[in-house]
């Protein structure tokens, strides 16, 4: 009797119960929403849930009614409580100021299993010496005019055939798919030295690409699930954890397939010039004992190069690919904004030569600034303390608290950009003195991260951003297709949820 009571309470009463007391609230203060209902037994899981279709606005509106930080109950039979912040004190503390603390802590490394122990997951000794080789690689003087030229070739040879072809046909084009093309084709090209040409006028269906959008949409759902509940997804193969199964084994079988290649070829030549790729990089200095700190290719084991090229491979696609997408959406949202990014562009007489040209377009750098701020491409940051913490914002949290940053909040909050923070405004990135572009502390602009974790493919990705941004506008008008509405995708990357479906016609 007691067992059927019980069961009466969690299947009729509580779902009622939740959704007078939920969407009456909603209802009736729009403009202040309710914090979701703490539940016995479950917590505030059944609200989180309910909004996981569109929980980046979620987390913003808990933030924004709770002062920067919220505490976030989950329910007694899972390990789902969280501290969410977009206090830029509790981010500077957390990321910078007592960083030792901050690790990414046990729950990460099994939510992102699919980038093994690449740097992404990594921490102390591990996380410090591919931190140093990745920063060996990038910081070569001749790396960012490699990645300049190799994103300039895909504009030139594929992205604008492309455009000139739809502007032609008048048919209309999603530019997020051919931004994420893009995007994977430089990333393979500059990690491992491979062209998978995802991009060009055919389009074609290439498993390994779509494989990446699929890992990333699964991560973010194990965030909002009791770790039970996706791990008997996962041994079932049901739902995303089976996409998840299906695009972690895409993926491993082509970085192996790319490492394995490019070993065979190495082996086969003496030559030790050519090749600016980071893979051929890391070979050519282990043989020539360079001391970059990795490991001679045949002690240093596939499993190893695998996990550390794809986390690279992961970091350089995706800021790309979701920044530009946004960046167009924004510009052919406000056109007098295109018009003075368009000006400034014939005014410096942009062509792309060399990485220094794409210096003189400040305006447009702080267009993509003003992007990455409303729009970072990884909206949310994991963190877990080691030990017992007091955050400046005063809120005390235990060891091993998961810990979220959203980013993406923290773009939409008026005290860290004040009233019209919700407006597109490049400007705000110009110093009015000097015109040049405005620096503002990592830990208010965190779309690369903070602290010893700061990206560090930031220059080399605000060139191709630039690249890609001044070759269209300066040759297309791109207008939203008529009646398509962008949202955010429900993914760890901050990709649109339907693509960016526009109408493209020559600029003249």
């Amino acid at each position: 009797m007691y067992t059927s009571i019980i069961l009466l309470v969690i299947f009729i009463y509580l779902p009622y119960h939740f959704y007078r007391n939920y969407f009456h609230a909603r209802k009736d203060k729009k403009s202040s929403p309710a914090p979701p209902t703490d539940w016995p037994i479950f917590g505030m899981v059944p609200g989180l849930i309910l909004n996981c279709g569109r929980v980046h606005e979620f987390m913003t509106e808990l933030l924004q009614g709770s002062g920067g930080t919220f505490y976030l109950k989950g329910g007694w039979f899972a390990n789902m409580s969280m501290l969410i912040t977009s206090d830029p004190a509790n981010v500077h503390y957390i990321l910078a100021k007592n960083f030792p603390n901050f690790e990414k802590g046990p729950q990460f490394k099994k939510m992102f299993d699919i980038l093994g122990d690449g740097i992404f997951n990594a921490e102390s000794e591990s996380w410090e010496i591919q931190k140093r080789t990745a920063k060996s690689l990038m910081h070569n003087t001749s790396f960012p005019d490699f990645v300049a030229r190799t994103s300039w070739s895909k504009v030139e040879n594929a992205l604008i055939p492309i455009l000139e072809l739809a502007s032609e046909t008048g048919i209309e084009v999603d530019l997020q798919e051919l931004f994420q093309r893009f995007a994977f084709d430089c990333s393979c090209i500059t990690v491992l030295g491979h062209d998978p040409v995802s991009l060009c006028k055919e389009l074609p269906h290439l498993p390994h690409e779509k494989a990446f959008a699929d890992a990333e949409e699964a991560v973010l759902y194990r965030h909002m699930l009791p770790e039970f509940t996706w791990k008997l997804q996962s041994w079932l193969r049901i739902g995303k954890e089976n996409e998840l199964a299906k695009a972690k084994d895409v993926i491993h079988r082509f970085v192996s397939n790319c490492i394995s290649v490019k070993r065979r070829d190495f082996k086969l030549t003496v030559r030790t010039d050519g090749g600016l790729d980071m893979l051929t990089s890391c070979m050519r200095s282990a043989r020539a004992g360079e001391g970059i700190n990795v490991v001679a290719p045949n002690n240093y084991s596939d499993e190893v190069w695998k996990d550390t090229l794809l986390n690279l491979i992961f970091a350089g696609k995706d800021t790309i690919s979701a920044a530009l997408a946004w960046f167009f959406w924004l510009v052919a949202t406000n056109p007098a904004e295109q018009e003075k990014i368009r000006r400034e562009i014939d005014d410096t007489n942009w062509r792309f030569t060399t990485i220094e040209e794409s210096k003189k377009l400040v305006y447009l750098h702080g267009a993509l600034c003003e992007t990455l701020r409303l729009f970072p491409p990884v909206p949310f940051q994991h963190k877990a303390p080691m030990e017992h913490d007091i955050l400046p914002s005063g809120h005390r949290i235990g060891p091993n608290t998961r810990t979220v940053l959203s980013f993406y909040s923290m773009g939409r909050m008026e005290s860290i950009w004040g009233n019209d923070c919700l407006d597109f405004k490049p400007g705000r990135w110009i110093d009015a003195e000097t015109g040049c572009v405005r620096s503002e502390p990592s830990f208010k602009f965190t779309a690369f991260n903070a602290g010893p974790r700061s990206c560090l493919g930031k220059d080399v990705s605000f060139i191709q951003m630039k690249i890609v941004a001044a070759a269209i506008v300066s040759r297309f008008n791109i207008r939203v297709a008529r009646g398509f509405s962008v949202t955010p995708s429900i993914s760890v990357i901050l990709h649109m949820k339907h693509g960016l479906k526009v109408k493209v016609s020559d600029y003249t």
